[in-house]
């Protein structure tokens, strides 16, 4: 039951765009169209999953052991830097027309603060490796709702009458603090 609590409380109550506000980057660049917010938010879903899982095993086999816990961030740094260039590498063999819809935006996944908080917040929960597991899918899932809702909402407004003052950035970034209000509602129901 905890395992199911870890993954929702990171998915929706303490979901790391709308409530954390990390992935923002990403979050408004990329969500433009349903068609590319989603494969973005998979990609980073797998890197955040595989992050978790070695993140976890270097800071508990390795830095902990050796006493070089002051390394975390530097090493952290450095596995999702490898982690999301195998990720641009896989995307560019299988998929083309992905790999140009995502652009310069695929590479931006190394510097996502979200995959990086995602390796912080395990250690900083002290989360077991199960439950670190739980926390980037979880963590992954409620960047790709984000996402996918923001992108949906976005193809909606290029159909409606939004006054000039608002078209782009404006209407975007009123809708993101919308969707920011709607999901800290959740805040209090369960925090894992």
């Amino acid at each position: 039951m905890e395992l199911i609590l870890i993954f929702f409380s990171a998915a929706i109550v303490n979901n790391f765009v709308l409530a954390y506000f990390l992935g923002i980057c990403p979050f408004i660049g990329v969500s433009n169209k349903l068609s590319s917010a989603f494969p973005m938010g998979m990609a980073t879903t797998f890197v955040m999953v595989l992050t978790a899982i070695v993140t976890w095993l270097i800071y508990h086999l390795v830095l902990v052991p050796y006493h070089v816990e002051y390394l975390e961030y530097v090493s952290f740094i450095l596995v999702v830097a490898s982690l999301v260039q195998f990720v641009e590498m896989f995307i560019k063999k299988v998929s083309q027309p992905l790999y140009r819809a995502l652009g310069i935006f695929l590479p931006l996944i190394t510097t996502n603060c979200a995959i990086l908080g995602l390796a912080l917040f395990i250690v900083l929960k002290e989360y077991s490796f199960v439950e670190a597991i739980f926390y980037g899918v979880g963590a992954g899932a409620g960047f790709t709702l984000a996402i996918s809702i923001m992108a949906g909402i976005r193809e909606e407004l290029e159909l409606a009458n939004v006054p000039k003052a608002f078209q782009g950035a404006p209407i975007t970034l009123i809708v993101a603090g919308l969707l920011a209000l709607a999901f800290m509602g959740f805040a209090g129901m369960i925090s894992v």
